[in-house]
């Protein structure tokens, strides 16, 4: 993008892709992005990361990019259209410069190359022996139970639901399942809450059953009913994958 010297943020994560191979990145740079020409354009200010990899694209755009202009994207008209203070804006591919783009992606991964490993192949002559007092030993216990895993600080990440701002909150009224199932639905929320993957609140703002699903040999699956909940939140037409 002949960017120059441009000052990084530092970034301590990295990228995955689809096989799991790990994408070590640059750092961080914000930098205005312009949609559209003429009158009918935005433009916005982006993260971007950076990363040293080929790639025939000098730009991915991933759905914060999309979300902060309202745009939607089809990719059978090749064409994206956005949100403006006046309308509606619209990009237009150029399906030439797509096909040199697909092709150039062709050819960056045709010359990418590969350490073969083989089953059972000799250690390196660069090796070095490791003999059982030269290799460290584990200091602190390991976790034995669910209660002796740490959580996560919500400092780090914190999830929160996609919800439509318009939509009613949902309160499900109780049901009824006899008592033998009840002593089911207790003994499973006893051990989530044991666990520490849920916790009792009071005046919630959504409420929904426990629904109870037959398994094999006799038994039961707890699960919940988020119909109204799903309902509420938009669904992602542009999913990771």
């Amino acid at each position: 993008m002949q960017l120059g010297d441009i000052s990084l943020e530092k970034v301590n994560t990295s990228l995955y892709g689809f096989a799991g191979e790990v994408v070590h990145l640059r750092g961080m740079v914000s930098l205005p992005l312009t949609l559209g020409t003429g009158v009918a354009r935005r433009t916005c200010m982006l993260k971007l990361l950076v990363v040293d990899v080929p790639s025939a694209y000098n730009v991915i755009l991933g759905r914060p990019t999309l979300n902060a202009f309202h745009a939607v994207i089809s990719t059978y008209h090749m064409k994206i259209k956005f949100s403006t203070p006046i309308g509606v804006g619209e990009v237009q591919g150029d399906p030439l410069e797509s096909r040199k783009c697909y092709v150039e992606a062709v050819r960056k991964g045709q010359k990418r190359t590969f350490d073969e490993a083989h089953k059972g192949a000799p250690p390196s002559k660069k090796g070095k022996d490791i003999c059982a007092e030269e290799v460290p030993e584990e200091t602190g216990t390991p976790a034995k139970t669910p209660q002796d895993l740490e959580g996560i600080d919500p400092k780090v990440i914190t999830h929160y639901l996609n919800i439509d701002p318009s939509i009613k909150l949902v309160k499900q009224k109780k049901r009824h399942f006899g008592p033998d199932k009840d002593k089911i639905i207790q003994a499973e929320v006893d051990k989530l809450m044991a666990t520490g993957h849920i916790e009792e609140i009071q005046f919630p703002e959504w409420l929904s059953n426990v629904v109870l699903v037959p398994k094999s040999g006799e038994k039961w699956r707890m699960c919940i009913d988020f119909k109204d909940l799903n309902k509420a939140c938009p669904k992602d037409f542009y999913p990771l994958p």
